[in-house]
């Protein structure tokens, strides 16, 4: 099973455009769409929810989705364990924290910084934040992270192109 993951999109339905193109070429391609938080708006989840099934967490600035999504998800995936939260917390001591606050996950998918990882945890899970698609900050593109689930999960970031 392949998972494209997202996080921190940061769109509303007149802003849906901003969604790199890649973005949508990879939902077309993908099994399932995780989403770790900042949707904003529940349309850009239904927009994807038309390709693919997706799952999502609670951001900090999705104020309009409280009731409707969880702020933490655990899930079974192709029998891969994936834990999903919006907001790992500070960077220092974030393995060992992501690994007690989730023991039996085998992959732990975050947003919030839009810094965009891929750890694997030793003796504990893969730690995937995808960084953002639209709002780079403070890296040099935006990018998505695509997740392989098997035996042994693994992810990669992919950087886009954001639309002219």
């Amino acid at each position: 099973m392949e998972a494209l993951v997202l996080s921190d999109t940061h769109l509303r339905p007149d802003t849906l455009e901003r969604l790199p193109r890649e973005v949508w070429d990879l939902a077309e391609v993908a099994d399932v769409i995780l989403h770790a938080g900042d949707v904003v708006d529940v349309a850009v989840l239904h927009a994807l929810a038309d390709i693919a099934p997706v799952h999502a967490v609670l951001g900090n600035n999705d104020h309009g989705l409280r009731g409707e999504l969880p702020e933490v998800l655990e899930l079974e995936l192709a029998g891969v364990k994936v834990a999903m939260v919006h907001d790992s917390g500070a960077r220092a001591g974030r393995e060992r924290r992501m690994a007690r606050r989730f023991p039996q996950a085998d992959v732990v998918v975050f947003g919030h910084s839009h810094d965009p990882v891929v750890m694997q945890v030793p003796d504990g899970p893969l730690l995937v934040n995808p960084g953002s698609p639209t709002q780079k900050r403070r890296q040099p593109v935006p990018t998505v992270a695509w997740l392989v689930l098997g035996s042994v999960p693994d992810a990669r970031i992919i950087p886009v192109r954001t639309p002219a």
